[in-house]
């Protein structure tokens, strides 16, 4: 495989990748499920649109991941579980909607990664 290619796309571990694919199906099928039956057809651009976003989803979950991290550091809050699930899955959502304008800058940061040297 091309070198860009390994150290982008193939910049998560197999585990944490197919993980988020799996989670990421979530809203496809959901999406799916309401327009079929709505009696609404799915256009190819959405078929498309969905299958471009499914893709990206793990890369644009490690931004966001990354970034709440950052902000987060090691501190832990006690919540309730019921808005704990409501956010998690916002923010799945956020994450799946804009995956193909936030996945461009994980794959950014994996390219760099990847290529600095080792010491």
């Amino acid at each position: 495989m091309h070198p860009v290619l390994t150290k982008t796309f193939g910049g998560l571990s197999g585990s944490y990748y197919l993980r988020h694919f799996i989670f990421g199906l979530v809203f496809p099928f959901f999406i799916y499920t309401m327009t079929s039956r709505g009696g609404q057809p799915l256009h190819l651009s959405m078929i498309l649109m969905m299958v471009v976003n499914t893709l990206l989803y793990p890369y644009s979950r490690f931004v966001y991941e990354s970034v709440v991290n950052f902000i987060m550091g090691e501190n832990v809050f006690f919540v309730n579980a019921v808005f704990l699930l409501v956010v998690k899955a916002a923010s799945m959502l956020f994450c799946w909607l804009c995956a193909m304008l936030v996945a461009p800058l994980g794959l950014a940061y994996l390219y760099y990664h990847h290529s600095r040297p080792r010491h």
